[in-house]
């Protein structure tokens, strides 16, 4: 007769047996995976995928105003914006037959005194006049606001596209030219510190 620590001894490896076996059922039932290769990896959740396209600067309903951002007050701004077309257009406006100091004068009257001598002499100088003459040029000039490029306390840069209407014995001409113009405080007041063509215009501080 069998002891009890018997019994337990063969239910153990009968149990034992039973395990081994239904491994070797399961290895090698068809379309097993076979344990040496790694399982195949799951696709991301579509939440995580929606989440990663959400952009992380979003409008939100609260009150924001530029203005309160920039280092000068809103109607500084729009008075050297105005300036500043008021100045191009007059710069694009101008006739062969007429006294180029009095076109010089005009563009002294929007402009700081060292910018209106150095424009002066250019627009008196015999080149530029014998020029104009030669081809009977007449010019009338719009001009409208592009971009603010630069901007601090006292001085703004700004891009002014002016829009010229030439006539002239060369041919008549509308033309499209880009300006960066600088306006800078003067006292109480505005004033043209300096005008280039925009591709060649101002990138920092005029000084």
């Amino acid at each position: 007769m069998a002891q009890p620590g018997d019994r337990r001894g063969l239910a153990f490896a009968a149990i034992v047996v039973v395990i081994a076996a239904v491994g070797v059922y399961v290895t090698l039932w068809p379309g097993s995976a076979d344990p040496a290769e790694p399982a195949p990896q799951q696709s991301r959740p579509t939440s995580v995928a929606v989440a990663s396209s959400t952009p992380l600067a979003t409008a939100s309903d609260a009150p924001f105003d530029v203005y309160d951002y920039l280092p000068m007050k809103k109607e500084h701004l729009a008075a050297a914006a105005d300036l500043a077309q008021r100045f191009t257009a007059v710069y694009g406006t101008f006739r062969y037959d007429e006294d180029p100091a009095a076109y010089a004068e005009r563009l002294k009257a929007y402009t700081t005194p060292e910018l209106g001598e150095i424009l002066g002499r250019t627009m008196t100088s015999a080149g530029t006049v014998e020029q104009n003459r030669d081809d009977e040029i007449v010019s009338t000039a719009t001009a409208r606001l592009k971009e603010i490029r630069q901007i601090d306390k006292t001085s703004i840069i700004f891009v002014v596209t002016g829009t010229r209407k030439v006539s002239a014995k060369s041919g008549d001409k509308l033309l499209n030219e880009d300006y960066a113009v600088t306006v800078r405080q003067s006292g109480t007041d505005w004033r043209i510190f300096d005008i280039l063509p925009a591709a060649e215009g101002q990138e920092g501080d005029p000084g």
